[in-house]
């Protein structure tokens, strides 16, 4: 087999290294443009696992790679004045060219031919080859020959960053934050031998700009580095190695092989350098490649199988990746704001990949003092006397709204059960919700409620318009105050043009086949092109649908519910108005953002005016609408500041379901960067959503500050008592309903078959 690689970094070498070693009667070639000891950066990092992988791959490699680490356990933060140190991290670093060193010894030793200071000028020269590599890096020539097939994408990200080193060994990953006249400075340095650091130097553009950085040079930027971390580099020098300011490019591809080329490292996908994974993903890429090859008879089928078993991890890399350097982006918003210690642990698990059960693993000290210092703020905040010592985790900390306390942060989430009769629940809302209560939830919120019969989504909702409906309301409101400590809101709403449809189960969005009834929205645009156009409101509908709101909130209250949301999001009615894409209206309640939400705040205030002043009321918007041209963050940001000024209490940050249309970024925990947005820009409480699955990562969530309640939707129907199996797993004795005591003794034992 004839193989060559176009590059040899980490990917193109260790590759090509790996297949000789499976094939010694492989014919294999790297061909890179630079000298063999030309690299640009100065140190590359490792987690343990990746060093697992890397020895199971070849154990000579590994060996080399092994005696020239830099090993170390804790992390530094550098903040206001104070050093936050986290330990257990497990990470290793060495000097970048070593590695190369390392790999181009071994690939040498197996009979590799090495072409150094080679111009790769046309791909169709090696196009004879069964397989070439195209291992040349983020701005890959291979990638942009074949760029209709392969289809990249490249983000370049907003700050500007200059790789430096410096002679200064630091004894920890350290990050240090900086304000200077210009504006705040990152720094990510790691030891990656024992002499010498890396030294990377981050800032946004406006600060870049400021500080005149935009025209250095070179040795200009040396020189304002270290006389701006003078004190941090204790004497020692920066040093550079091209060391020009850039943007990050995050690069995505859509397909990762071609006929007999196949993309690898940098040159397919690339995650920021604050999750230090670059060259990890790399060498990833080359084990995964070589497997496939030596596992599959055809190249096709080998290719094919590299490409499933490496985008599923890349993408989870590529994730992470980006929440984490969106943090790195955004950290004025935090900066001064947060307390010390939670400062550092909102770095510490900006990623994701590292959330509280798993950093608690690492650092049980750290984790203490995180939540002996969040259980404090709490009290505080609810006026209830939390023990400290030990103290409980956060999600099982108290959280008032005015004269509402909530006893722990975990909500159900609204979800529809289309199983109303003319919006009347029955026993089927009061086992859902009574059992959820249960469960152990600080709040459960009803489904979508309707204020009139034509604001309803299909014939099963529920609703709040008739005196009816109050007694039934009522009958679960009572079981869940008093056989839980819950509270109960009520989410009211009207379906807009997104009503007159089918029950879910018959087709979600469906126009009825018959029976349909008259739709209201901001303009007379239709949900799908075949749904029922809705009429654009005029005067007379906006105070009729206002007063229905007022109606409503008057019989919520008649039937004891504890808060009120009003549905702002999701494409109904009020949502309508909010964003761009849905509505064109020329009069004052169309155009800019201040005009587009003045109904949904006309709404708010009549109700706000009629619902009692001590209890709590909460607004759910989505956050953007996943379309160009659509609602953004900032537009949330916005928004939730009105509302606040109104009287909202806490803000339920949700997103999407606007337009049929939308491109959600879909993930774990997908929605919670716009709750930490609007929570600290807007100054509110909030409250956050989407795949919110492990009490790990509700805990993180609160600890970091990125929300203040949790909301929880598949979790809870697929275990509605999830918040008291939580406790149990965290050792936290959570009150049983007296009926259910002899659970609090109960051992669950895996099924082993």
């Amino acid at each position: 087999m004839k193989i060559v690689s176009i590059g040899g970094g980490p990917a193109g070498l260790y590759c090509a290294l790996l297949m000789k070693k499976a094939d010694p009667r492989a014919d294999i070639t790297v061909v890179e443009r630079n000298k063999p000891d030309d690299t640009f950066g100065f140190g590359v990092v490792f987690s343990d696992a990746t060093l697992a992988e890397l020895r199971d791959a070849d154990v000579v490699t590994y060996a080399e790679i092994e005696k020239s680490f830099a090993h170390w356990d804790d992390i530094d933060i550098h903040y206001k004045g104070e050093v936050i140190t986290s330990t257990g991290h497990g990470f290793s670093g060495m000097s970048r060219k070593r590695l190369l060193n390392i790999l181009q010894k071994r690939a040498r030793a197996l009979g590799v031919n090495l072409q150094f200071e080679t111009d790769v000028a046309s791909v169709e020269r090696y196009r004879s080859a069964d397989l070439v590599l195209a291992a040349d890096g983020v701005n890959s020539m291979v990638r942009q020959v074949y760029a209709a097939h392969f289809q990249p994408q490249i983000d370049w990200r907003r700050n500007k960053f200059v790789w430096l080193g410096t002679t200064r060994p630091f004894p920890a990953f350290t990050f240090y934050f900086k304000e200077s006249p210009h504006g705040l400075f990152r720094v990510h340095a790691y030891q990656y031998d024992k002499q010498h650091s890396t030294f990377i130097v981050e800032c946004t553009e406006g600060t870049w700009r400021r500080a005149g950085l935009n025209e250095a040079s070179e040795d200009a930027t040396i020189a304002y580095c270290e006389e701006l971390f003078a004190a941090e580099l204790d004497g020692h020098k920066l040093l550079k190695n091209r060391s020009v300011w850039r943007n990050f490019p995050t690069v995505r591809t859509k397909r990762w092989y071609h006929e007999n080329i196949v993309l690898m490292g940098d040159a397919v996908h690339t995650a920021h350098f604050s999750i230090g994974s670059g060259t990890k993903l790399a060498m990833e890429d080359a084990i995964a490649l070589a497997t496939a090859v030596k596992s599959h008879g055809k190249l096709d089928d080998a290719l094919a199988a590299y490409e499933a078993s490496r985008r599923p991890a890349v993408d989870a890399v590529q994730r992470a990746a980006q929440v984490s350097l969106q943090w790195f982006e955004e950290t004025e918003r935090y900066f001064g704001k947060l307390a010390p210690i939670q400062f550092a642990y909102a770095m510490l698990t900006r990623s994701l990949r590292i959330q509280h059960a798993n950093l608690k693993l690492r650092d049980p000290a750290f984790v203490a003092r995180v939540e002996r210092w969040f259980a404090e703020g709490a009290a505080n905040q609810s006026g209830v006397n939390i023990p400290v010592d030990p103290p409980p985790p956060p999600m099982f900390t108290p959280f008032r709204l005015r004269d509402t306390v909530v006893q722990n942060r975990v909500v159900v989430s609204p979800m529809c059960q289309y199983s109303a009769e003319d919006g009347t629940p029955n026993d089927w809302h009061l086992v859902h919700i009574g059992s959820r209560a249960l469960g152990g939830a600080g709040l459960v919120i009803t489904e979508m409620t309707d204020v009139s019969r034509d604001g309803r989504i299909t014939p099963g909702c529920a609703g709040l318009y008739k005196p009816e409906h109050v007694a039934a309301w009522k009958r679960v409101v009572e079981f869940v105050h008093a056989n839980s400590f819950a509270k109960i809101g009520i989410q009211l709403a009207h379906a807009g043009r997104k009503g007159s449809t089918r029950l879910a189960w018959e087709g979600i969005d469906e126009p009825l086949p018959e029976g349909n009834w008259p739709l209201l929205a901001a303009s007379a645009i239709p949900y799908l092109p075949h749904s029922q156009v809705p009429k654009a409101m005029d005067r007379a509908d906006m105070d009729r649908v206002r007063e229905d709101f007022v109606r409503a909130a008057k019989l919520a209250d008649d039937a004891g519910f504890d808060l009120i949301e009003i549905h702002c999001a999701h494409g109904y009615l009020l949502a309508t108005f909010l964003s761009p894409l849905t509505n064109h209206r020329t009069d004052e309640y169309g155009g800019s953002l201040e005009n587009r939400a003045r109904y949904p705040l006309e709404v708010f205030a009549a109700v706000r005016a009629a619902w009692p002043a001590k209890k709590p009321m909460s607004v759910r918007i989505s956050a953007t609408d996943w379309v160009p041209g659509g609602f953004t963050p900032q537009d949330a940001v916005a928004v939730a500041k009105l509302f606040k000024e109104a009287g909202c209490d806490v803000l339920d940050v949700s997103a999407g379901q606007t337009v049929p249309d939308a491109r959600p970024v879909y993930g774990r925990l997908f929605q919670t960067p716009f709750a930490d947005r609007v929570r600290h820009e807007a100054e509110m409480p909030t409250m956050t959503v989407g795949n919110i699955s492990s009490w790990a990562d509700v805990n993180a969530i609160l600890a970091a500050g990125r929300a203040d309640l949790c909301v929880l939707a598949r979790g809870h129907l697929y275990d509605p008592y999830w918040t008291h199996h939580a406790a149990y797993e965290q050792n936290y004795d959570l009150a049983w309903p007296k009926q259910y005591l002899s659970a609090g003794s109960f051992t669950p034992r895996e099924s082993k078959s």
